[in-house]
């Protein structure tokens, strides 16, 4: 049974510590270690394969080889990959773009048009300086438009003030040729008729709600008057005179509810008992 804990090692014969590679590099030099690493990664656009026309979807997996670059963007290093065509196995290459923050394809493979990259892609070989321009002569014609809309805005607003001074001035004028008295007296004509009208409609419903369906107007009783004694009104004279008969006095007496006989509907009858 071995140790759990190794104190001893073993060293073959041929062994030769300067031929050990350090894989540490000391603080400021360049690090050390491979330039080429295997990774998994997720295809970072959607792509269309040169070879064999296949269509690699944003997010499928692969296994790549990472290659750092180099290329620097300031002091941000610049990696490679290479994947290959899941149809073809053609060989696919495309690098990151630290300034753009995406993605460049390099070869292989091009990538499908996407339309939030459509307006803000950057033309190859352009300049910070020209990009500088390119983009303060977007924002003068942003202003520009801006100052556009609110100068029609701005004369929209002031044909509706003077729309409605002209309509304001109007009514002034007209007010003052026919004079305050004969204003005041319009005023009151109209408040009349306007009374009379509605007195007009009270009578008209009161008049409908006091005549019965025969078009006989119904006669209010006094205190002190009543019906003649030894004289009989039936209900439905009550009801031609407007007048309604009392409603029946409640009573809680239990009513026995006599029973069918569903015998002597089904030719059924009983023998009569002989006792």
């Amino acid at each position: 049974m071995s140790e759990r804990k190794v104190l001893t090692k073993y060293f073959p014969p041929d062994f030769d510590p300067s031929k050990l590679v350090r894989t540490r590099a000391p603080r400021g030099d360049v690090p050390a270690g491979p330039k080429v690493q295997t990774v998994r990664l997720m295809a970072p656009f959607s792509m269309k394969c040169t070879s064999c026309g296949e269509y690699i979807y944003k997010g499928r997996k692969f296994n790549a080889r990472k290659e750092t670059t180099d290329e620097k963007y300031y002091s941000i290093s610049i990696f490679r990959f290479y994947i290959r065509c899941t149809r073809c196995s053609a060989e696919i290459t495309f690098k990151t773009d630290p300034k753009g923050m995406d993605y460049t394809c390099e070869r292989g493979a091009k990538r499908n048009f996407e339309v939030w990259r459509a307006g803000g892609e950057t033309p190859a070989g352009e300049t910070d300086e020209e990009r500088l321009d390119r983009l303060e002569a977007e924002m003068g014609e942003k202003s520009a438009m801006e100052e556009l809309e609110a100068k029609v805005l701005d004369a929209k607003q002031e044909m509706a003030i003077a729309d409605a001074l002209d309509e304001i001035r109007t009514r002034n004028a007209r007010n003052e040729r026919a004079g305050g008295k004969e204003v005041v007296d319009v005023v009151k004509e109209e408040m009349d008729a306007e009374r009379r009208r509605v007195e007009r409609e009270d009578e008209e419903m009161a008049k409908r709600a006091f005549t019965t369906e025969t078009g006989e107007r119904v006669r209010r009783l006094s205190e002190g008057e009543g019906e003649p004694e030894g004289t009989l009104v039936t209900p439905a004279e009550k009801k031609d005179a407007g007048l309604m008969p009392p409603p029946p006095v409640p009573t809680f007496k239990r009513m026995v509810k006599k029973k069918k006989d569903f015998g002597a509907a089904l030719g059924i009858r009983k023998k009569p008992a002989l006792v």
